[in-house]
């Protein structure tokens, strides 16, 4: 699916959602990553049964307001021990599908907001 939305400034923004891979600012990019408004985390958890507690602590210490966890094809919820260090953090947790995330990502990312965008994608 092609994301259409006006550029704003410096602001990382999904330009494209294909399943299998994600563009970000018209750059393709084939695995799991992190996307905040002003960097790219390549390297993320490969898949949703690997992720791990130490995976949300690299998102701990960029320190966004809220993360959108996007779980690939469907919305899937990790065990809340994962991600606890999050919410003890004070940081707001969204789960959804992947594609819903990139999606929520670009409009709160427009709006200024210190979003994370934690995407799983397929290996």
């Amino acid at each position: 699916m092609k994301l259409h939305l006006a550029r704003v400034s410096d602001v990382h923004q999904i330009t494209h959602f294909g399943g299998d891979h994600i563009a970000i600012d018209g750059t393709r990019h084939a695995g799991s990553l992190i996307l905040l408004p002003d960097e790219i985390v390549i390297g993320w958890a490969a898949s949703f049964e690997a992720i791990a507690l130490s995976d949300f602590e690299t998102i701990v210490l960029r320190a966004p307001e809220i993360v959108l966890l996007g779980t690939g094809p469907r919305q899937r919820f990790p065990a809340p021990a994962l991600y606890s260090g999050l919410i003890k953090a004070g940081i707001g947790v969204e789960v959804m599908s992947t594609a819903a995330a990139c999606r929520t990502y670009n409009i709160l990312a427009a709006e200024g907001r210190r979003v994370a965008a934690a995407l799983i994608l397929p290996a």
